[in-house]
């Protein structure tokens, strides 16, 4: 590969950089994924979304495509030493206000064959497998990079205006920009098995099963097709190399299956960290998904955060490299995505005390343990921290509802990967025409639409109009024409 210069370079080409790619693709962004094997990991490891993160799918324009590979959750138990119920937390089998169903499984590599697949579209992006990345050189202009070709040992150079680290826990962009993660002081092994049923075992359920015995804590996922997942803690006496082979983890099984009703697909143990780094950007590097932060998996939330890293930089990206905005928007990734996703891992924590039995009762009350009547888990969405904002900032920062428009359409649909103006009709035609054609001059689409579920999304936000960012976060809000005005100027 002869030595280019690329708007971005993504180094790490699982379902963050392949997500973060995707997005790029489509705003026509030139991008480079660097990516050292030669193929997508062949065993499952992420096995749940959420629904804003389908919502990013649909955004690529892939949600259809993922839908029939997935399987909807109908959430999630927590049960004593004796099965007793202590949380319940349940989750609504319809559609949500986000425009898809709370909770997916899904099978990792169909998941990643998927997003791959999604690149075909884009021919702004190349992706390099085989290739690995040794050495950065951060420039004024551009960061150099260095990689090796593993397929024959040849060096060569590329650079690229910005770097992305998608690259996992020891990532190679962090140690570059040289920041530590913090320590949110959970650090568990666990034995995390995969296991491909070889007849029906209706009885083992569709909900996961979070086990809180104090003997050993164990996690049941009910996994698309005739996958299950076990995650059972270990021990300080435990032989991990003999729990890690197939063979030596059927004893640890046995409660739930036999060899006869299964066969082991993977064995493999974890440390599950708490960590998050606190500085995802210097300069022209940044760090997305498992670079910037670890969570225990009790939320399902690790993928998922990775996921939001790359919708919320992507347009933050596009923007600087078209000219529409400074550098220091960029600056917004970090301050917006830290508070939140370290709002996610302490909630996991904080779970983690009831599922390994340390805290249970900063998670459900004395009564429920000494015998008393389930508690109902209703996590929070955390709130992005501060970020840009424009016109009336009360909303800014919040994911609202997806509403169906009154053709049928999703909003996402109709918008696209750009912003959107969504107004009440009345409120919209008492406007200036000349601010509703600078809103559109500045790349806004606009949405004045009667359909009761617009009503409702701008009831949430408590406006007349909210204009919303490509990652559907609202950006700012109007309750009268000088601040759709002040909106227009934003953009």
């Amino acid at each position: 590969m002869s030595e280019e210069t690329w708007d971005v370079a993504i180094i790490g080409y699982g379902p963050v950089g392949a997500a973060l790619a995707n997005l790029l693709g489509a705003g026509g962004i030139r991008t480079l994924v660097i990516e050292r094997e030669a193929a997508a990991y062949h065993l499952p490891r992420a096995v749940h979304f959420d629904d804003e993160v389908m919502r990013i799918f649909q955004s690529m324009g892939l949600a259809e495509a993922i839908l029939p590979v997935t399987h909807v959750s109908p959430g999630m138990r927590f049960v004593d030493a004796e099965g007793r119920l202590l949380l319940d937390w349940s989750r609504p089998q319809g559609v949500g206000s986000q425009g898809w169903n709370a909770s997916y499984r899904f099978h990792q590599p169909e998941l990643e064959a998927l997003l791959r697949r999604g690149l075909e579209r884009w021919p702004s992006v190349t992706v390099r497998q085989r290739a690995e990345v040794f050495a950065l050189e951060p420039g004024g202009d551009a960061v150099g990079l260095r990689l090796e070709d593993l397929s024959n040992g040849r060096i060569e150079r590329a650079s690229a205006r910005y770097v992305v680290g998608c690259d996992g826990a020891r990532s190679l962009v962090r140690r570059w920009i040289g920041e530590p993660m913090e320590d949110l002081g959970f650090h568990e092994r666990w034995l995390v098995l995969d296991a491909l049923l070889r007849r029906p075992r209706p009885d083992l359920g569709d909900h996961s099963v979070q086990h809180c015995d104090p003997a050993r804590s164990a996690t049941y996922v009910r996994g698309t097709g005739n996958r299950r997942r076990w995650e059972i803690a270990l021990r300080p006496e435990d032989d991990a190399a003999a729990l890690g082979r197939p063979e030596g983890a059927w004893p640890l099984l046995s409660r739930w299956i036999t060899p006869e009703d299964a066969t082991i697909e993977r064995a493999a143990i974890y440390t599950f960290h708490s960590t998050v780094a606190r500085r995802w950007r210097e300069g022209r590097l940044l760090l997305a998904g498992d670079s910037a932060h670890q969570t225990p998996p009790f939320l399902g939330q690790g993928m998922c955060a990775g996921i939001r890293d790359a919708a919320n930089l992507a347009w933050k990206l596009a923007r600087v490299l078209r000219g529409d905005a400074g550098d220091d928007l960029l600056d917004s990734y970090g301050t917006e995505r830290a508070p939140h996703v370290e709002g996610y891992i302490r909630e996991a924590v904080r779970i983690g005390g009831l599922i390994n039995t340390k805290a249970m009762e900063a998670v459900v009350s004395s009564d429920v343990l000494r015998g008393g009547e389930a508690g109902r888990l209703v996590p929070a969405r955390p709130a992005l921290g501060p970020g840009p904002s424009a016109g009336w900032a009360g909303p800014a920062g919040r994911l609202l509802s997806q509403p169906r428009l009154s053709d049928g359409t999703l909003l996402d649909d109709r918008v696209g990967p750009r912003f959107a103006a969504v107004m009440r009709p009345g409120f919209a035609a008492a406007l200036p025409n000349a601010l509703l054609d600078r809103l559109s001059a500045r790349g806004a689409v606009l949405v004045a639409d009667a359909a009761p579920g617009v009503g409702a999304m701008l009831d949430e936000a408590g406006a007349e109009a909210v204009l919303l960012r490509p990652d559907r976060h609202v950006l700012g809000a109007a309750r009268d024409a000088a601040e759709m005005r002040a909106l227009a100027e934003a953009l």
